[in-house]
């Protein structure tokens, strides 16, 4: 590398700069970590000055960057017409705009993102298989409408997505920017939530289901990721994780609080302050055989919110793992209804 290249100057400036931290107010974090080569010579236009976190958290998933191609020119079907879909699939869900969508978790495998409108609403439903993270938002930041794509790079086991307009770095799960110009700044969540796919059909017959760009170019309906629900450790994950439940132990999340799966099917149904969550069989795990439609049943939860005069309303949740949840909520809590020795807690 020559003296004085742009390459060599972005490495020293990197490899000096102090932290910095503006308290309070969400501000910028510059790290000290040199930035890596050949990230550098990847990623020329990503200003990676500006920085939340320590670059050495974020490590390769193994594909290059969009070697995991995001879906931009989505299609659909009528769910009535979907006839290659088990019904116990997994599904997300999106309904907004008096428009209900679909993205079945079959084809979410292979692309991870997809860059859609609904309405007027420019979207982007997301999944991270490591994470078992379904997570949509809005595209639009700062009155500019921005278009995803598979990094190829992982941080916390967890999907880092990147903007083709300014390539700067995105955390999936939580949807932040965590390196380039748009550091620091939140896509806004949009209320997705897995279903089986009988349940989307029965809701919403007429919806819209997304059908594979083509059929021929991966398997889809394939799980390359068979028992990954069952292991002992997350991928590419150097964190802790003590408890309750096993990393990988899938849990409902409701903002910073969290229960096990297990309890809720155990107990059939959990009352917490005026939060409802019950569970339902009939959904497939995506991650548990070779094939998906073959995936054991793991089921899924209903949450609502109880209002005065015996009324309800549903609330937004996600369905991830204990693991992903803690580390991108430190302060959450996962409630339990056994002690972590597994026995019953007391009366």
């Amino acid at each position: 590398m020559k003296p004085g290249s742009p390459v060599r100057n972005v490495l020293l400036f990197a490899a000096f700069l102090i932290i910095i931290r503006i308290l309070g107010g969400g501000g910028l974090v510059v790290w000290a970590d040199p930035v890596p080569e050949e990230w550098v010579r990847e990623w020329p236009r990503t200003d990676f000055s500006r920085s939340s976190v320590e670059f050495s958290e974020i490590l390769s998933g193994g594909p290059p960057k969009d070697g995991i191609p995001a879906i931009d020119n989505p299609r659909f079907r009528p769910a009535r017409e979907i006839r290659d879909l088990d019904p116990r699939e997994p599904v997300i869900v999106l309904n907004m705009k008096g428009e209900a969508s679909a993205y079945p978790l079959r084809i979410l495998m292979w692309h991870e993102i997809v860059n859609d409108q609904i309405g007027d609403v420019p979207v982007a439903v997301t999944y991270c298989p490591l994470c078992n993270a379904a997570v949509a938002f809005d595209r639009r930041v700062e009155g500019r409408v921005l278009d995803f794509g598979v990094s190829g790079k992982l941080r916390h086991s967890d999907m880092v997505m990147y903007d083709r307009q300014t390539e700067s770095w995105w955390q999936q799960f939580v949807g932040e920017g965590i390196v380039g110009v748009m550091t620091g700044m939140r896509l806004r969540h949009l209320p997705a939530v897995l279903r089986p796919f009988s349940a989307f059909r029965a809701a919403f017959p007429g919806g819209r289901v997304l059908i594979p760009p083509d059929r021929r170019v991966r398997p889809y309906g394939d799980n390359p990721y068979a028992g990954y629900d069952r292991a002992t450790a997350p991928f590419l994950y150097d964190g802790r994780y003590d408890g309750p439940g096993l990393p990988l132990s899938y849990v409902i999340s409701v903002g910073k609080e969290a229960w096990l799966l297990e309890d809720i099917r155990r107990a059939g149904r959990i009352d917490h302050g005026n939060l409802r969550l019950e569970w339902r069989a009939g959904m497939n795990s995506a991650l548990d055989s070779r094939r998906i439609a073959k995936g054991r049943d793991i089921g899924f939860v209903n949450v609502r919110r109880l209002l005065p005069g015996g009324s309800h309303e549903e609330v937004p949740h996600h369905m991830t793992f204990a693991f992903a949840f803690k580390a991108f909520h430190p302060d959450g809590v996962i409630h339990s209804t056994a002690r972590e020795d597994g026995k019953a807690p007391s009366p």
